[in-house]
């Protein structure tokens, strides 16, 4: 974990920024969240999997979301479509969820569609095919381990804030709510992806069982 200490430090900038209304803190950090985890999950991953590539478009999506206007906004959102197909992809491939993990949450995508909708204007479409890959990839983490199933819903509540705010309706310390969970869900994803297939990787090995001892092994 000692290798995420740049990655605490981007975060504090980017959390600073945001909570001063700064867009030059939120420019020199948002764009270093994901590439700073992926060089992480690189080195201690050593290859290019699902979840790297999930990191790349969420990199894209950042910059995107910097910027202003529903242009920006859907670009953004179809870089983060591809970042959580890629999870999902990832997710899948290691386990399957449980039936009722993907029945509650796709019983909650309905719920807040329903509520958002009348507000979402004509962003009601492109809003309701992301927010079923956003919620079909954190029904599928809960399949991974509890630390990316707690990744994949802090990303749902991150996005779903997101959402509120574009129908118009938002809570108070809005942006700072948006992107500490959304930090904390990049954070526990990359994590736990790692953590989860180290535990695969050893559960794959045969036990070692040792030999007869010999007689002048004293």
């Amino acid at each position: 974990m000692r290798r995420l200490w740049p990655f605490g430090v981007v975060a504090a900038v980017e959390l600073v920024g945001v909570a001063a209304d700064s867009a030059l803190l939120q420019w020199l950090a948002k764009p270093l969240l994901a590439p700073v985890l992926l060089v992480y999950l690189l080195r201690v991953r050593r290859r290019v999997d699902p979840v790297a590539v999930g990191l790349v478009f969420a990199t894209g999506g950042d910059i995107a979301l910097l910027l202003s206007g529903d242009t920006a906004f859907l670009v953004g959102m179809g870089c983060f479509l591809g970042a959580q197909v890629a999870f999902l992809t990832a997710f899948l491939r290691h386990r399957r969820p449980p039936v009722v993990a993907v029945a509650i949450y796709l019983a909650c995508w309905a719920a807040a569609n329903l509520v958002l909708w009348n507000g979402l204007g004509p962003l009601r479409l492109p809003v309701l095919g992301y927010s079923l890959a956003l919620t079909l990839m954190a029904a599928a983490a809960v399949g991974v381990s509890r630390r990316v199933a707690l990744g994949g819903g802090l990303f749902l509540i991150s996005d779903l804030l997101i959402g509120m705010g574009v129908a118009g309706s938002r809570v108070p310390g809005h942006g700072l709510a948006v992107m500490t969970t959304y930090i904390a869900a990049l954070l526990l994803i990359t994590t736990g992806w790692v953590a989860a297939n180290r535990v695969t990787a050893g559960a794959g090995k045969p036990a070692h069982v040792p030999g007869p001892v010999p007689g002048n092994a004293r």
